[in-house]
């Protein structure tokens, strides 16, 4: 087998379960030298435990492969650090980021609390931002000295953040953010070297499965969304195969990958003098409307 990470040094956040364990082990079985970086919280972020970091290391270090356990909060400005310098001090370097951490308290808008919306948000996106900072200020100064690093960003957004769905509104709005973030840093991050790009996974994890995606007795339909199915893009995107890859969203489900094209501008007016006045608006922007292409549904794709 092809090792597309040999000796590659990668830190997975929310490593110990779900999506992030299966991205660990199969970056070490590519070759990378993994930090598992977990909590061992519950899924809406409480509690905290070393074991499922812990246990995944085991299972790599089992298999011949080299990792180390973080327990690290990536929504900590000072935590997020800790997890850089964890690859650093371990493995003497860094060359792959994938962030995955996440939690989940969904909740009505007008039920939601300033409590759920802070937690949620300060996980996804501020951990994302975090984490991306304190890799970025690591390669900067590797390129200053002369020794730009061949770098990875993976980030992970969601179908709720860039199609939308009803009841996350702060994990919609995290994944959103995201999603632009991602983009922002690949255009900043490229002069050292470093690609920026992120996955929209569909999965049957803790934090999905509760949302009825599949009846609980079709083992196929959870063998088609098994967490496992996303990691090869994933690992991919990690290798140095990747390097002309960077700002792009895609979209993976079972055994289906396909690029999020974002924002676009659509059909449009221009106005015959200066400015718009609200009578000449009045009968033009449903017309507009009715001609652009209708907001994607959780698929990703125009509703019939």
């Amino acid at each position: 087998m092809t090792k597309f990470c040999d000796q590659r040094v990668v830190i997975v956040t929310g490593a110990g379960r779900g999506i992030g364990r299966a991205h660990a082990l199969l970056f070490a079985e590519h070759g990378a030298k993994v930090v598992v970086n977990d909590l061992g919280a519950e899924v809406d972020g409480s509690g905290s435990g070393s074991g499922p970091a812990g246990e995944v290391v085991d299972a790599i270090r089992a298999a011949g492969g080299e990792a180390v356990a973080n327990g690290d909060d990536v929504s900590s400005w000072e935590g997020a650090q800790r997890i850089i310098n964890t690859a650093i001090d371990t493995y003497g370097t860094l060359d792959v980021v994938v962030n995955n951490a996440g939690i989940l308290r969904d909740r009505m808008i007008i039920n939601m609390t300033e409590d759920e919306w802070d937690l949620v948000i300060g996980v996804h996106l501020k951990g994302t931002f975090n984490m991306i900072h304190w890799a970025a200020s690591y390669w900067r100064e590797l390129s200053k000295a002369g020794t730009p690093r061949d770098a990875r960003i993976i980030n992970t957004t969601s179908a709720s953040g860039i199609y939308g769905n009803v009841g996350q509104s702060n994990y919609g709005a995290a994944k959103a953010g995201i999603a632009s973030l991602t983009n922002i840093a690949a255009m900043e991050l490229g002069r050292y070297g470093v690609t920026v790009n992120a996955v929209a996974p569909v999965a049957l994890t803790r934090m999905t499965e509760n949302l009825g995606i599949v009846a609980d007795d079709d083992a196929k339909a959870k063998e088609q969304l098994a967490p496992e199915n996303i990691s090869p893009l994933v690992v991919w995107l990690g290798s140095d195969r990747s390097r002309s890859i960077t700002g792009r969203v895609f979209d993976v489900a079972g055994n289906h990958v396909d690029v999020a094209e974002g924002w676009h501008a659509g059909p449009g007016i221009d106005a015959a003098g200066v400015r718009f006045t609200v009578e000449e608006l009045d009968p033009l922007v449903v017309d507009l409307v009715g001609k652009a292409r209708k907001n994607a549904d959780m698929s990703g794709h125009e509703p019939a």
